[in-house]
């Protein structure tokens, strides 16, 4: 018995040792310069082999002496400090702030472009203010650019005599720099919200990116969608105060929206709970439906049928006040 529960321990610490490595091997590709971070992610990985080795062979100081290498690692890791202060791509070189007087919100640096293609845009930063009392509602946007399971997660607050107020949570990228979903795991980019005119952030992935678009109408009462709407207020001033790294899995653009939401859950007619499709965000749709978030008595296929919204987006100007209202047209209401 006592052999096998060493057997077990030695495989248990050899899985630990492994994952360790492939993580710090990640890190320092990702998070050093070229031919350095590959020549310390190998000297790392042939280390942690080393210790793994060390566990079966009875050589204790290898996987001693990858433990202290990781610990090192770690103090690193913990020391890294995200940054406001940074050579922003345009798009993403405001953060908004949003102040509240009463009833009356005034969110200043609200992004209006005006895209043509993704390189060839009108930048234009705006104030705009809206009236609590006046919220409708709110729906959701899914833009799909890489097949069925991923999609980038948009949510618009609607306003009873004014133009919706959308929210996007991105990659906040430096100029010349590229997005990877495996570096977003390692701290290389920060969060960003972007607070926007539909007709920028939406026109972006109708017009200039040509992203599958599809619209979703939330089961919330004005009440209800109050209540998410000063949830992203307080983290939207959160974060304008105090940057956040943005990792690919727990800070995303779903995760972030479904803690925002779970915080006012007691207030909401549905509940969120957790779920894999949280994270795979092309299917939230069928966790919407399942939640009750989106209308009952419609079949899945046929709102995603009725919530395609890029074809009839495209037709429409990007400088038609009408914007909002005409891509709504035909989208099943809650």
């Amino acid at each position: 018995m006592s052999r096998l529960f060493l057997y077990l321990l030695q495989a248990l610490l050899t899985l630990v040792v492994l994952g360790t490595t492939l993580w710090g091997v990640g890190l320092l590709v990702f998070r050093l310069p070229g031919a350095i971070g590959i020549a310390g992610a190998v000297g790392f990985g042939l280390a942690g082999l080393a210790g793994a080795v060390g566990l079966w062979t009875g050589a204790p100081r290898l996987p001693l002496s990858f433990a202290v290498l990781f610990i090192g690692l770690l103090g690193w890791w913990h020391g890294m400090q995200p940054s406001h202060q940074r050579d922003w791509i345009p798009e993403l070189a405001r953060l908004p702030e949003i102040t509240r007087e009463g009833d009356k919100l005034t969110v200043s640096n609200l992004r209006n472009f005006r895209w043509r293609t993704e390189a060839d845009y009108d930048q234009r930063w705006e104030t705009r203010s809206f009236d609590l009392t006046k919220v409708e509602g709110v729906d959701l946007f899914l833009s799909y650019w890489s097949g069925e399971a991923i999609a980038h997660l948009l949510v618009s607050f609607n306003f009873r005599d004014s133009l919706p107020l959308t929210f996007s949570i991105e990659v906040r990228r430096e100029k010349g720099e590229e997005w990877s979903s495996l570096a977003g795991f390692f701290r290389v980019y920060e969060m960003a919200y972007v607070a926007a005119d539909e007709r920028d952030v939406v026109g972006l992935r109708t017009h200039a990116r040509g992203e599958d678009v599809r619209m979703f109408r939330l089961r919330a009462s004005p009440a209800q969608a109050r209540e998410v709407l000063l949830a992203y207020v307080a983290d939207v001033n959160r974060l304008a105060a105090q940057p956040r790294w943005y990792n690919t899995i727990t800070t995303n653009c779903t995760t972030v929206v479904y803690r925002l939401v779970r915080s006012v859950a007691p207030e909401s007619s549905f509940t969120p709970r957790l779920d894999p499709r949280v994270l795979l965000s092309g299917y939230l749709p069928g966790y919407l439906k399942d939640i009750g978030a989106v209308r009952q008595d419609m079949p899945l296929d046929e709102l995603v049928r009725l919530g395609r919204i890029s074809e009839r987006a495209k037709a429409i100007s990007l400088d038609d006040p009408d914007f909002s209202r005409l891509i709504r047209e035909g989208v099943p209401k809650p």
